[in-house]
């Protein structure tokens, strides 16, 4: 099955599925109180009694301004209706959430909170930080747990702005790549139009625009269409897959820019020690001898401190920098692959890398960019990273990549794998600092190539392990 043909069928079987609902009466939200007869909240309660698939549908106009989350904790499919109507709070709180991990879709609905926040306006100093939309996979779900949203948009919430969790960990889940926390059986799909996430996650450290953390067999299925993620403390997008299973991603006519600066460097740079890296002989220097872990700062997370040890235990080399984040990000361990189809699409402004995909243990990845361009990332504009057998295969369309910090994309497969790329009508220049268009590398056994054609690549194409043809 290709990939698009698996998200088509992922999404009909989620409309099949939701079919039941139209066998019950809707329920009617008719006023925009916070509480009480008509209300929201009411209605979702009375959805969760129900104990069978429900739709509400918002007949009142206007905001409707909660002061605690509004909660649907019943297990059976959910639909909400909207009318255009804004979910609004004053608070630090979740404006949304699915606390049993009940598939849930929302059309026309709004949820904005307070807003102002910052690293210097932190929201977790005396407790959990509120998010926009979060959906709670219960432990022993299993089949698909669906997140459909369109023509929503979420703005102003110190987390993350949409959160799908399949982590018994909750927010200490980690990174995707070897990050701990178990999970239920159950795969997940997101799937967004028309979907908009600003100003997200400035009030703590590593809350991005949306974040999926799935762990056990799992897999993970992203759709995005004419959606924006932007003004993100973290990443715009991260997807964590930490055991088995796929990360599968089909975006087209999105925006992932200006994403990632929670950390930021104007305030943090002055805690970092002078120098900031060094490296030494063996023997020289012992660990103790080393700056240590920076303390004292606004938010001590954002410093990154990595220390190389030679085997009698003296310091090969320690560098520290600043934790930024990536316009999207994805993570994948254990025995699965990452595939992604992007079209038409914009990586721009990120404070770190615009793409960045990384895959370890069993399985590879496998990418196809059109149409799409990276632009003024601090790092690399495209990345996609293998470390360990797995192949890299990468088809790069009509798109661009300028005035990147770092390189303008990269393919590297460090393991035993292959990689095999091709190029075609690909505009590149004044990428890292007018050194290099494209990174090609295999570091290891397998076979490497790379095939160019077209387009204007002002920098040069840096190839290791690999043959270079079309040039």
């Amino acid at each position: 099955m290709t990939f698009r043909s698996f998200a088509a069928t992922s999404v009909l079987a989620l409309t099949v599925y939701a079919g039941p609902a139209q066998a019950q009466a809707p329920i009617l939200v008719t006023t925009t109180a916070d509480s009480g007869a008509g209300s929201l909240r009411a209605a979702l309660a009375e959805a969760a009694a129900m104990d069978a698939p429900a739709q509400i549908i918002v007949t009142a106009a206007g905001d409707i301004a909660i002061d605690e989350t509004l909660d649907y904790p019943g297990t059976a499919p959910l639909s909400i209706f909207g009318n255009g109507n804004s979910v609004t709070t004053a608070a630090d709180v979740t404006l949304f959430s699915a606390s049993n991990g009940a598939d849930l879709t929302l059309r026309a609905l709004h949820f904005a909170g307070p807003g102002g926040w910052s690293i210097e306006n932190r929201a977790d100093a005396d407790g959990s930080a509120g998010k926009g939309i979060f959906v709670d996979v219960r432990d022993d779900q299993t089949g698909l747990v669906s997140l459909v949203l369109h023509d929503v948009s979420v703005s102003g919430v110190a987390n993350h702005g949409i959160h799908v969790s399949d982590c018994s960990l909750a927010d200490e889940c980690g990174g995707g790549s070897g990050g701990g926390g178990e999970g239920s059986p159950a795969s997940i799909l997101v799937h967004l139009s028309d979907v908009r996430v600003e100003d997200a996650g400035n009030g703590k450290f590593d809350a991005d625009g949306l974040r999926v953390d799935e762990r056990a067999e799992g897999s993970v299925t992203f759709i995005a269409h004419r959606s924006v993620f932007t003004g993100v403390g973290a990443d715009g997008v991260e997807l964590d897959e930490g055991q088995a299973g796929d990360v599968i991603v089909e975006v087209t006519a999105s925006a992932f820019n200006d994403n990632g600066a929670y950390c930021d460097p104007d305030l943090l740079a002055s805690a970092l020690p002078d120098p900031d890296e060094a490296e030494y002989e063996e023997g020289e220097v012992a660990e103790a001898d080393i700056p240590g872990p920076v303390t004292g700062t606004l938010d001590d997370g954002c410093i990154e401190r990595e220390v190389d040890l030679y085997e009698d235990g003296s310091v090969e080399a320690y560098a520290f920098g600043i934790d930024l984040d990536d316009g999207f990000d994805v993570d994948e361990a254990g025995d699965g692959s990452i595939h992604l189809v992007m079209d038409g699409s914009e990586i721009a402004r990120n404070l770190d890398e615009g793409l960045d995909f990384d895959e370890e243990g069993a399985g590879g990845i496998v990418v196809s960019i059109v149409r799409s361009t990276a632009t003024g990332n601090n790092d690399d504009g495209y990345k996609m990273s293998e470390e360990d057998a797995g192949d890299v295969t990468g088809t790069v369309l009509g798109s661009s990549a300028i005035g990147n910090g770092g390189v303008g994309a990269v393919f590297e497969e460090e393991g035993a794998g292959g990689v095999a790329v091709t190029i075609r009508d690909m505009v590149s220049y004044g990428n890292d600092d007018g050194e290099t268009a494209l990174e090609v590398v295999q570091e290891d056994d397998g076979a490497g190539s790379v095939d160019v054609s077209g387009g204007a690549m002002a920098e040069a194409t840096e190839v290791e392990g690999a043959t270079l043809s079309g040039l």
